[in-house]
């Protein structure tokens, strides 16, 4: 059920040159499935940012975002105790119904990678993760996801950190085509992901959103289903819905 709350900062941290980990206090009992989003009021801003959830617990939850802009520059500005209010209640997430997964992360898709990486391991499975960074300056939450899985690859575009090249090279390498799969981050990733695996899987998308709960029809995309929207019936969609092919 969407609403309106207000968190308060606990810790503001910087993690990379241009990515931050922010934990904030506040209801987070609403989270059913990693992959879920809040969408932040910025000051002096008439859209708000969408955010994915990285982790949660009942009163608090973890968003870790990319400075890419104004809204998200302010975001980084603020400091413990400061407030903020956010719509929650909002996305279609993952679903976790498979104890043999994959999940690949690229960039600030990991956050919410993360969270389904936890889920799981909760559940007594130790799913396969794959993390792919530009260089090994950008990586980030390695240390984190070390501690849920021994499972764990990573690669990066110029090889300072892991494989050098890119998810899908882990994916071929490792023999990974053939297990169904969770992921989020750049489009062209996705795309790659998705000509890459010989199996269906769940892929979370970003698109520009408006009101962030459905009314505005803003992030609309076309499927094989029909028109869908991203911040309702997504952001987690089933690969075989998308209007790509393996051309």
């Amino acid at each position: 059920m969407k609403k309106v709350e207000i968190y308060k900062v606990i810790s503001n941290k910087q993690l990379t040159k241009d990515v931050y980990e922010m934990i904030l206090q506040g209801d987070g009992s609403w989270v059913s499935k990693p992959g879920q989003f809040i969408n932040i009021k910025v000051v002096n801003k008439f859209l708000r940012r969408p955010i994915s959830i990285c982790d949660w617990t009942n009163d608090s939850l973890t968003i870790v975002y990319k400075v890419v802009g104004e809204g998200t520059a302010w975001l980084a500005s603020l400091k413990a105790n400061d407030q903020l209010e956010a719509l929650v209640g909002l996305g279609n997430g993952f679903t976790l119904d498979d104890k043999h997964l994959l999940l690949i992360g690229g960039g600030v898709g990991i956050p919410p990678i993360y969270g389904a990486c936890k889920s799981l391991v909760k559940q007594g499975y130790e799913p396969i993760v794959i993390l792919g960074f530009q260089s090994k300056e950008d990586e980030f939450y390695f240390d984190k996801f070390h501690k849920l899985t021994n499972k764990l690859y990573i690669s990066t575009n110029d090889g300072s950190l892991g494989l050098k090249g890119f998810v899908t090279d882990v994916m071929l390498k490792n023999e990974l085509c053939d297990i169904p799969y969770l992921t989020c981050g750049p489009l062209p990733m996705l795309k790659a992901i998705y000509k890459t695996s010989h199996v269906n899987g769940q892929i979370s998308l970003e698109e520009r959103m408006g009101c962030g709960f459905g009314a505005c029809m803003g992030c609309s995309i076309e499927t094989k289903n029909g028109y869908k929207r991203i911040c309702k019936e997504g952001p987690v969609l089933q690969s075989e819905e998308l209007l790509w092919t393996k051309d």
